[in-house]
């Protein structure tokens, strides 16, 4: 975990340039369809911002979080959104209140025995009704790329069992791939907790 997280604070320029410039628009759409007008989204692991700027050209009232002290001042400057520095396995995330969360590929270095206990700490951050954007990498076991990052894959069974015991709905699944051009396929979700109460029901979202 250490050394992913190092990954991307040493390799923080060309982290962004390299993820800048992907167009977020068919995984972030279905997520924005469902949100209240002005939803307060809180981007967890935010990168390069990207994903900040779509949210925040759409109306939402976006902030980020991000571990990479690099990647979070070239992020915030990209978006023109604040962004929170720290450590998702051991920040507090109780005393925040966001209406969602967007959680873009941010878990893909964790175990599968540590990502319950992580994904309910980040939750602590989420208002009731809340509404969650969850990303992982589809498929069986681990694997190491040639920077030296592991990124654990998953099967929808296991992730959904997870996202169960969570009080997480599942609005909208699809199974994607890669963006990026890598061929990797993902695991997309867009996820309720609480019923939307009235007048912040958002369309699709009853």
């Amino acid at each position: 975990m250490v050394a992913d997280n190092d990954y991307y604070e040493s390799n923080h320029a060309a982290y962004f340039e390299r993820t800048v410039r992907i167009d977020p628009t068919p995984f972030l759409k279905p997520f924005a369809d469902r949100l209240p007008a002005g939803a307060a989204i809180l981007d967890v692991g935010c990168g390069s911002g990207r994903d900040m700027l779509w949210l925040k050209n759409r109306g939402f009232a976006v902030t980020g979080f991000e571990r990479s002290p690099g990647l979070a001042d070239l992020a915030g400057q990209r978006a023109g959104c604040p962004v929170i520095k720290g450590d998702f396995t051991a920040f507090d995330f109780s005393r925040l209140a966001f209406d969602a969360l967007l959680l873009c590929g941010a878990l893909v270095h964790l175990p599968p025995e540590q990502l319950p206990g992580v994904l309910d700490n980040i939750l602590k951050a989420l208002n009731t009704p809340g509404w969650v954007f969850l990303s992982l990498k589809a498929g069986r076991g681990h694997r190491a790329d040639q920077q030296g990052r592991t990124f654990y894959l998953w099967q929808t069974q296991i992730l959904e069992e997870i996202l169960e015991k969570n009080r997480l709905h599942v609005l909208d699944f699809f199974h994607s791939t890669s963006a990026a051009g890598t061929g990797e396929q993902w695991l997309g979700y867009v996820l309720l907790r609480g019923a939307p109460g009235r007048g912040q029901s958002a369309e699709g979202a009853e």
